[in-house]
């Protein structure tokens, strides 16, 4: 729902929609003939501890590429690694795709449940993979301590309900995970982020709770963060170099569970979205193909339809609907093809609206022009790109139907890749001179 002032000189208030008071619970999805688990680690980079093509492998089983923090995957279901290959992810990210074939019984795995002791240990060894893909990494570095947990309860989207539908039914699961958190951690001050109508009903659950706007976009995790410490975060500054640590509500809430059963839940809370807009819940386990909950809804995708990860501002479209629900999937939306929103390669009009709307406060109609013409180093350097939270308010208001946030993303991605690629170079060159 959109407010807009009628002489059109201030900002648009866009209003995330709450959860309806009579949502269903999740549609659990069929098990799947197969899973495809997304590892962030490249292919190439696999080492001897590598599960092997041709293994059995049981539900929950760990899966190991390497002896790298976080490069394992876990068995959504029993059954039979089909193959493992490179997949190129979203922006420049390099998954291995391990594939499992179902077959015969499904037999769970007792390694988390033998090892089930809340340590930091356990929790970075089996966790990662989790609904909601919680990450224990930060608290690693000695250097770099951390002193304040921040649990997000709000959709970073508009029309996603995921985050909303785990507050209000998994609350004793998130409970069990915050007393699971401070007890691997450390960490006492635990602050719960939640929706202003969400704040009722919660009693004493061992941490703070901030209530957030209930404008778009408070929900993304920077603004988050930004309202819980009370201060702007400077560009580039990561939530480690604040000291902070950043969990979904289903996050902790899967963390809470795990330990409570002693068995790792593979199920993942996904807002779905068809065509005319109408908002469900479903349930699918980690590495199901979304064509498989597409053909549970009786949707069939025509020619040109978009099936988009995420919102409708901040999601990205796949090229095959074989794409697999991640642990961070919270929405899957489709759009006809009909209603797909044309883009254009007309010059800025200067309307002023990306402007007016910036919740970064970025010269957005400047901005595009260097970004348009791929001078990505002179947009970080003159006009602020890498203060953009990624909201997609920008191109939503654009009169002439620029796609700016498409353009954004591309010039972090480009920025990125070159910094890698410099590194890389440098580092090449001191082995060079220290074989010398």
């Amino acid at each position: 729902m959109i407010k807009r002032s009628f002489f059109g000189f201030t900002t648009p208030r866009i209003q995330y929609l709450p959860i309806p008071g009579n949502v269903a619970a999740p549609a659990v999805s069929k098990q799947p003939e197969s899973v495809t688990l997304l590892v962030p680690f490249p292919a190439g980079k696999m080492d001897g501890q590598s599960a092997p093509k041709g293994l059995r492998v049981k539900t929950g089983q760990k899966i190991s590429l390497a002896a790298a923090p976080g490069a394992y995957g876990i068995a959504s279901l029993s059954g039979t690694l089909s193959s493992i290959e490179r997949f190129p992810g979203e922006a420049g990210q390099e998954y291995t795709a391990v594939t499992i074939t179902a077959s015969g019984d499904e037999i769970l795995d007792d390694a988390f449940a033998s090892k089930c002791e809340p340590t930091l240990e356990i929790a970075a060894a089996f966790l990662a993979c989790l609904p909601g893909a919680p990450s224990f990494e930060a608290f690693t570095n000695p250097q770099k301590p951390i002193h304040t947990i921040i649990i997000s309860g709000m959709d970073a989207d508009l029309l996603v309900m995921s985050a909303q539908y785990t507050l209000a039914f998994r609350l004793q699961e998130i409970q069990a995970g915050i007393q699971i958190l401070k007890t691997i951690t450390g960490v006492e001050n635990v602050v719960l982020a939640t929706a202003p109508d969400a704040l009722q009903g919660f009693g004493e659950i061992g941490a703070n709770v901030v209530a957030m706007d209930a404008a778009y976009p408070s929900g993304l995790p920077r603004l988050v963060v930004q309202k819980v410490l009370g201060l702007e975060i400077p560009n580039e500054t990561d939530f480690q170099e604040l000291g902070v640590s950043f969990f979904t509500a289903e996050a902790v809430a899967s963390i809470g569970r795990a330990f409570a059963e002693k068995k790792l839940p593979l199920e993942k809370t996904i807002t779905f979205i068809d065509k005319e807009g109408n908002r469900s819940l479903v349930s699918a386990r980690i590495g199901t193909p979304i064509a498989d909950i597409l053909r549970e809804h009786g949707i069939r995708l025509e020619e040109k339809d978009r099936v988009i990860i995420g919102g409708p501002m901040t999601g990205h479209s796949i090229f095959s609907a074989q794409y697999p629900v991640q642990p961070s999937t919270d929405a899957i939306l489709l759009q006809d093809r009909e209603d797909i929103s044309l883009t254009s390669d007309y010059p800025c009009i200067n309307c002023g609206d990306c402007v007016r709307t910036c919740p970064a406060r970025i010269q957005v109609n400047l901005l595009v022009r260097f970004l348009e013409a791929g001078f990505y180093e002179e947009a970080a350097e003159g006009y602020d790109l890498a203060s953009c939270l990624e909201c997609g308010i920008c191109s939503y208001v654009c009169v002439a139907k620029i796609p700016i946030f498409q353009y954004i993303k591309l010039a972090k991605h480009e920025l990125e890749r070159m910094a890698r690629e410099e590194l890389a170079t440098e580092e090449t060159a001191i082995e060079e001179t220290t074989d010398e």
